[in-house]
């Protein structure tokens, strides 16, 4: 089902500036289709609240030096609990807040916003469902073709070790359509990279 989602514009243009920084502005556009199409699958979740989350979720990144991004927030030791990653969340907190008073968003779905983005990293366990689908989103890019061209090279493998590495990662999707999503793009994205050959 088609959606008007013009009413998120507005942040679009607000947060495009701190899009900027370690291809969020590849990584968000493409998360925010996943989003929107994990919400369709569950009608419970809080349109508006995810699809302001996901928007919003990494542009903490832009505080933070692309060298020290790579080499410790993507490599590494225990990477995803590096201080750069806590790092990232909370100036996406502090940044998503100003973005969103900027555009007319009241306290309320701030608070809920700025609860998913906190952590969405970090945290090992969502909070509900509304954290589950950011968090799927967020992941799912990177099964893609597009995900795995750029997410390579952060991560300093090639496109046939990060396909494999993202195999064993099909577990670390929250929901069931996230997991079925993964699956399915991972199968294409293998198959459009040769890497049955290469």
């Amino acid at each position: 089902m088609a959606r008007d989602l013009s009413r998120y514009d507005p942040v679009w243009r607000e947060a495009e500036p701190y899009m900027r920084a370690r291809k969020n502005d590849v990584h968000i556009p493409l998360s925010f289709g996943w989003a929107q199409r994990l919400l369709d699958h569950y009608e419970d979740a809080d349109r508006d609240i995810c699809s302001l989350a996901i928007l919003l979720h990494d542009i903490g990144w832009y505080s933070i030096d692309m060298d020290q991004i790579i080499n410790e927030g993507f490599r590494g030791e225990n990477f995803l609990q590096s201080d750069v990653r806590y790092l990232h969340e909370s100036e996406g907190v502090r940044l998503g807040t100003e973005v969103l008073r900027a555009t007319g968003w009241g306290e309320t779905i701030i608070a809920a916003v700025c609860e998913i983005i906190d952590g969405h990293d970090t945290r090992p366990s969502p909070h509900h469902l509304n954290d589950s689908i950011v968090r799927d989103a967020d992941k799912l890019w990177r099964f893609s073709v597009t995900g795995v061209a750029i997410a390579c090279d952060w991560m300093d493998m090639t496109p046939h070790e990060y396909a494999r590495r993202l195999r064993d990662q099909f577990d670390k999707l929250e929901t069931e359509m996230g997991r079925n999503f993964a699956i399915a793009e991972l199968k294409v994205t293998e198959k459009e990279l040769q890497l049955h050959v290469i």
